[in-house]
């Protein structure tokens, strides 16, 4: 049997990231978008508490992280996000966990000041917890939202009246190289709030320019839920064959006599109704050789497996 499958695209969640700089409309576009996608809004901010100025916009909760900015702190808020059945987390921002105070960088120049590290091979002790990270998010069972602060320039631009102006515009995001790349969506907004699409594998806005609204997240939904459904994963076989020792031994001790056909019903019924047929002849004889270990019964002549 062929290891590959026929591709498909499937239903997700959402992996977006707002970059830009100071004053460009981050956590307000963010929150628009979340509003769009539905469900119930958490947010992390790390903004020294102005992700509250914005509660005009929609119903969200928050939690504030303050310095020391340890990425141990996002990895956990993400999880409480999850356990408290939040839609939409919004990551605001996911620059202060790489160039904060506790952040990675300075994770980096302590591991460089302990002197058994250069400024090379430090890393090997700080990207593991940047990997986390980028696992939590991929992995959330929520729609994230990261803000990223643009590193700044100034350029010299002719404006629609044919005049020369100076403007401020984002570069790349602050943030370990490469990050952007993690998600599915990067928004790029200017200093005017107009939004330029650097990555998307929606392709709904791909050569567009636009603002952030509460039609950007419908739309991304309604893509989002577009696909096939994804399929639910098979049971781990180690906790499922635990399941059915302890049904199995129940059984046995109740009713040693019809313990076979006992057992195949339990294989059958407990677990979360795989058919028997499924589980291999080496699955069937660590089965036995477990029940066997754990009764000091010879349970193989009462089960012909």
């Amino acid at each position: 049997m062929s290891v590959f499958r026929k591709a498909e695209r499937r239903k997700a969640k959402l992996r977006l990231a707002i970059t830009g700089p100071a004053g460009s409309g981050k956590t307000y576009g963010a929150l628009l978008v979340a509003q769009g996608l539905g469900g119930r809004i958490a947010m992390i901010d790390t903004e020294n508490g102005s992700g509250d100025l914005y509660s005009a916009i929609c119903d969200y909760d928050i939690l504030t992280i303050s310095a020391p900015f340890d990425i141990r702190k996002y990895i956990k808020a993400i999880h409480d996000a999850e356990n408290e059945g939040y839609n939409v987390l919004i990551i605001d921002s996911l620059s202060h966990c790489w160039i904060g105070e506790g952040g990675l960088l300075d994770m980096k120049e302590n591991v460089v000041a302990s002197g058994k590290f250069n400024s090379y091979s430090a890393w090997s002790k700080v990207t593991p917890f940047q990997n986390k990270l980028i696992d939590t998010m991929l992995s959330s069972s929520c729609h994230i939202i990261a803000t990223m602060r643009s590193r700044t320039d100034y350029i010299q631009v002719v404006n629609e009246r044919g005049k020369s102006e100076i403007r401020k515009v984002g570069l790349a995001p602050v943030q370990r190289d490469g990050m952007d790349y993690e998600f599915g969506v990067v928004f790029d907004l200017n200093t005017e709030h107009s939004v330029t699409v650097s990555k998307d594998r929606t392709s709904l806005f791909d050569g567009q320019s636009f603002t952030l609204s509460t039609d950007t997240g419908a739309k991304l939904l309604e893509w989002l839920n577009s696909g096939a459904d994804v399929p639910v994963p098979a049971p781990d076989l180690t906790t499922e064959k635990r399941r059915l020792y302890d049904a199995y031994l129940k059984l046995f001790a109740d009713d040693p006599q019809n313990a076979q056909a006992l057992a195949q019903e339990a294989m059958m019924n407990v677990v979360k109704g795989k058919s028997s047929k499924d589980w291999t002849v080496e699955d069937l004889k660590n089965l036995e050789a477990d029940i066997h270990n754990r009764t000091n019964n010879d349970l193989s002549q009462a089960v012909n497996f």
